[in-house]
C-alpha cells in the first residue's frame, strides 16, 4: 500500500492517503478508505482520481463517516486496458465495488462526470443510495454535438476525430498531458490559481505515462455522452445536494436550471452557488464544501 503519488517524484505530499487494491473483471482498481460510520463513496472527474478528494477524505471521516474513494478503471492508479469506456462500464464498477465492500444505502459524492455517476447510481441503482452530493456535474461524458453552436461543434468534433486517430491521436496527447499544459488547463478550470500546486500537476500526469494512456484517453473522448441529466433527475427520489462553483467554465453555473428547480420544489433537496471556485471547489473551497456536505448530511 502507498499514497497516491509515485515516491519517485520531488513533490510533497500534505494530504497522503493509504491506496489498496481490489480486483475487478481482472483488472486491479484502486482506493482508500478511512473511518467509521455511514459509508459515503468520492467519484473523481475526468482525469483524475482518489487524490483529488485528498482535502475532504479526513475531514469526512473524522465526523463520524466512513468515506471510500475509488479511483475509476482507466484513471489514477487503477488498470488502464484498452476497451471501449463508457458512463455504463464505471456505473457497473461502481456496483460491484458497493456490493463488495459497503452492501449498505450510501452517500454518493461526485465531481464533473463523478457527479453525473453519482447521479446515474441514485436514479438506476436506489437500493445503493441514500443521498448524494453533486459539484459541478457535467451534462455527459462528452459534449453532445447537437447541443452546441457552429462553429465549436465542428472543432469539438474535428477534434475528436484526430484524438481517434492511431497516427495523430498519440502525438496529440503527448502535447495535452505535458505538465505545463495541464498547469495551465487547470489555471483555465480552478477560480483560486493557489491550489493549482505542483504536487496537484504531479497527479494528474503520473497516470498520463502509462503506455495506454493514449488510448484510454481516446477511447473515452470519443464515447457515448450518456443519459441526458434531466432524465436521470426525474428518476431521484433521494435527497440532493448541489454545490457549484461560479466561476467554472467547463460546466458553467448557467446550466445549473434543472438541479435549482430541484431544490425550489423537493425540500429535501439544495443548491448553494459558490463564489470564487471553478470546476472543482472541492479542491479548491474544501473547507466549505467539507461544511456544506456535512451540515447537510447532519
Amino acid at each position: 500500500m502507498s499514497a497516491f503519488v509515485s515516491p519517485a517524484t520531488a513533490i510533497a505530499v500534505e494530504y497522503p492517503l493509504e491506496s489498496r487494491t481490489w480486483q475487478w473483471k481482472k483488472h486491479q482498481i484502486c482506493y482508500t478508505v478511512q473511518g467509521e460510520g455511514q459509508p459515503i463513496v468520492l467519484i473523481h472527474g475526468f482525469g483524475a482520481s482518489i487524490g483529488h478528494w485528498r482535502k475532504n477524505i479526513a475531514p469526512l471521516a473524522a465526523a463520524g463517516y466512513q468515506v471510500y474513494a475509488v479511483d475509476l478503471l482507466g484513471f489514477g492508479a487503477s488498470d488502464k486496458p484498452v476497451l471501449d469506456y463508457s458512463l455504463d462500464l464505471w456505473l457497473e464498477q461502481l456496483t460491484a465495488f458497493w456490493q463488495d465492500h459497503i452492501q449498505q444505502p450510501t452517500v454518493w459524492v461526485g465531481n464533473s462526470i463523478g457527479a453525473l455517476l453519482a447521479l446515474m447510481v441514485l436514479a438506476q441503482k436506489p437500493e445503493m443510495a441514500i443521498a448524494g452530493v453533486l459539484l459541478n456535474a457535467a451534462g455527459g461524458l462528452n459534449h453532445r454535438p447537437e447541443e452546441m453552436p457552429f462553429p465549436l461543434n465542428f472543432i469539438m468534433g474535428s477534434f475528436t476525430r484526430l484524438v481517434a486517430s492511431p497516427l495523430v491521436g498519440p502525438v496529440l496527447f503527448n502535447q495535452v498531458r505535458r505538465k505545463s499544459r495541464i498547469r495551465q488547463t487547470l489555471y483555465q478550470v480552478y477560480g483560486d490559481r493557489q491550489a493549482v500546486t505542483d504536487e496537484l500537476v504531479e497527479m494528474l500526469y503520473q497516470p498520463s505515462c502509462h503506455p495506454n494512456a493514449a488510448q484510454v484517453f481516446a477511447s473515452i473522448l470519443t464515447a457515448p455522452a450518456g443519459s441526458p441529466p434531466q432524465i436521470l433527475l426525474d428518476q431521484v427520489q433521494q435527497p440532493l445536494l448541489v454545490l457549484w462553483g461560479e466561476k467554472d467554465p467547463w460546466t458553467p453555473i448557467s446550466a445549473s436550471g434543472l438541479y435549482q428547480d430541484r431544490a425550489k420544489s423537493d425540500a429535501q433537496s439544495a443548491f448553494y452557488p459558490l463564489p470564487g471556485a471553478g470546476h472543482c471547489p472541492h479542491d479548491e473551497q474544501p473547507e466549505t464544501v467539507n461544511q456544506y456536505i456535512l451540515q447537510w448530511l447532519a
